[in-house]
């Protein structure tokens, strides 16, 4: 293989940026600061962003690349890599992009697990692959690194697996976004309120990570659950986005579980809480993630995120842009297709 630090022709890798909203605008600006990349363009889906420069679309000084809201501009750049990192999936842009020979890293959870994937996504996808003899990866902090770089790092010095408990949490009483918190997500609302849709995208988006590990390490599941449930606050609760009455959600866990002969064994679960005065005896711990793997070499381990509540939505995008960038060339390197963790080498930052 040859060494990441540069591309085919001895230049650092060209990257175009696609999307430049909380994920896409980090990694906008990791890309710039990257010393083994080089940013060839951005696009943008608002047409008031078109014509400015990048630079100032992630904070930094000008640095001489517009953004374009036209893709045969982007098409035209003959860029090495595409990070791809919009709301939602295009799966005929995507295409195009992998046709004519870019490769791309996106922060979307839909490519996860190649093998589990519907074949009316795989199956174009797979085409334009081959077409522009192209890789497609998908990455980022959870789903990615938590869900399938550690674990597969943990289990090398494993030789039995009885359970691995991934667990991520998220203090969002100082996080300031009602529409997120009140209606997406359905705090200070009843109980009933809750949306069993929210527990089955959560399935969908982990699922694969957690197929993808047991895979990996040949251990056999039957199938996926995803099962969600909420806490009531006990008494009035004031949060930066607003007020959590007695009664209503205050906290929620979502919990998706490989199954095997009824038993789960690898489980990624989602607690996410604005207080913690709850009618549920949860041990709710600081924002991170907590890992419990046994076996016969236990661990336990705690990622805590030592970042204050009030900053932490301005520094949270990093932990997902960042492993999408660092991932540039080692995807730009990896034979053509859809690419997973568990393909792609370790990897490893280049911060020089």
């Amino acid at each position: 293989m040859r060494s990441q630090g540069a591309s085919a022709a001895g230049r650092p890798y060209r990257v175009v940026q696609w999307a430049t909203g909380n994920i896409g605008s980090r990694a906008l600006r990791a890309t710039i600061q990257h010393p083994q990349l080089e940013l060839a363009g951005v696009y943008v889906h608002t047409p008031a962003k078109a014509g400015r420069d990048a630079g100032d679309l992630c904070g930094l000084p000008p640095v001489g690349v517009a953004a374009t809201d036209d893709i045969e501009e982007i098409l035209a750049l003959g860029a090495d890599c595409v990070l791809y990192a919009p709301r939602e999936l295009d799966v005929d842009v995507l295409c195009r992009l992998l046709a004519s020979g870019i490769d791309v890293v996106t922060t979307r959870t839909d490519f996860h697990h190649r093998d589990r994937l519907d074949p009316a996504l795989r199956e174009p996808v797979e085409a334009a692959c081959r077409k522009g003899a192209s890789s497609l990866h998908s990455t980022g902090s959870s789903p990615g690194f938590i869900t399938e770089a550690v674990p597969l790092v943990l289990s090398s010095i494993q030789r039995r697996l009885d359970s691995l408990l991934i667990e991520e949490y998220a203090d969002l009483s100082r996080r300031d976004s009602p529409a997120l918190l009140f209606e997406v997500m359905a705090f200070g609302k009843p109980p009933a309120a809750f949306d069993a849709g929210r527990v089955e995208h959560l399935g969908a988006s982990f699922g694969p990570s957690l197929r993808l590990v047991a895979d990996t390490l040949g251990i056999r599941l039957d199938g996926i659950e995803a099962t969600g449930e909420v806490a009531r606050a006990r008494s009035r609760i004031h949060i930066a986005a607003g007020t959590i009455e007695p009664g209503t959600v205050a906290a929620q866990r979502i919990t998706v579980a490989g199954v095997r002969d009824g038993r789960p064994v690898l489980r990624f679960r989602a607690n996410w809480y604005c207080g913690t005065d709850l009618d549920r005896d949860w041990e709710l711990r600081s924002t991170g993630w907590h890992v419990t793997l046994e076996g016969d070499a236990p661990l336990d381990i705690d990622i805590r995120f030592p970042v204050p509540l009030d900053r932490l939505a301005a520094v949270s995008p990093s932990y997902t842009a960042n492993r999408a960038v660092n991932a540039v060339p080692y995807v730009c390197q990896a034979p053509p297709g859809i690419r997973t963790t568990a393909d792609l080498p370790q990897i490893v930052a280049a911060l020089g």
